[in-house]
């Protein structure tokens, strides 16, 4: 399983439309998420609509959340994206097989069953996760809570049983012409995490469709590739399994 999680405040105004962007990214089974950070302020309107926009022309979730609260709704995002997927999935197979819309009108016995399957494909499947985050000059104020967010995220994502690859990319990139920069390639390792801080400059225009486009690109590149490093042994996380995989609101 594929996902962009689009780290932004809003406001994309350069280059090709976000939400054509994250159209195409869905058309090639990556799903895109956006969470709308915000600090003291509030998102304009504007911006709020482009995160609902992209989020759901991308088959994920928005969420317009506090930069307090951003760490948390990040792990929360991944999780119930796998989760949707894996439930739409189902369902599907359902339809073709037994004839029934969805787990629920099964009977009790067989239900308890799919739903074990299910909790397992969502510990155990592959899954990675490309963060795109918004460098330009208006996220600057929330740059702690964003690298707060990527630590957390890597290490909930090595405490899975399935394989799973984080890599990170910023935007605007440093050159004129640069959409966005990959700042870490495929890593299961949280510790590489950290390091790609120290290269951010938060500043210039907000390109977020040439940048969704260029991470759409990095997926068809590098398909089946993930650098990996010797891991310590870790706890494994009990997840709940939480309804729904599209909302907006302030959190």
């Amino acid at each position: 399983m594929n996902q962009i999680l689009l780290i932004t405040d809003g406001g994309s105004n350069v280059g090709e439309s976000p939400v054509i962007a994250a159209a195409q990214a869905y058309a090639e089974g990556i799903t895109v998420n956006v969470a709308g950070v915000v600090d003291d302020g509030s998102v304009g309107e504007q911006g709020a609509v482009e995160i609902a926009e992209i989020a759901r022309a991308g088959g994920g979730m928005s969420r317009i959340v506090s930069t307090r609260l951003l760490s948390q709704t990040v792990q929360m995002m991944t999780r119930q994206t796998v989760q949707g997927t894996i439930r739409q999935a189902v369902n599907q197979e359902l339809r073709q097989l037994l004839g029934v819309e969805s787990v629920a009108e099964l009977p009790p016995a067989k239900r308890a069953e799919v739903v074990r399957v299910m909790e397992d494909l969502s510990e155990n499947s592959p899954l990675r996760v490309a963060l795109l985050i918004d460098a330009s000059g208006s996220m600057k104020p929330k740059l702690a809570a964003v690298e707060e967010a990527i630590r957390d995220l890597g290490l909930s994502l090595q405490a899975r049983k399935g394989e799973s690859a984080v890599a990170v990319f910023h935007f605007p990139g440093e050159l004129s012409n640069e959409a966005c920069m990959l700042d870490l390639d495929w890593t299961d390792a949280p510790s590489r995490l950290g390091a790609i801080f120290a290269k951010l400059r938060m500043k210039g225009t907000t390109p977020t469709g040439p940048a969704l486009l260029r991470v759409v690109e990095f997926f068809r590149e590098t398909c089946g590739k993930i650098n990996t490093e010797p891991q310590q042994p870790t706890t494994l996380i009990k997840r709940d399994d939480n309804g729904g995989v599209r909302s907006d609101y302030v959190v």
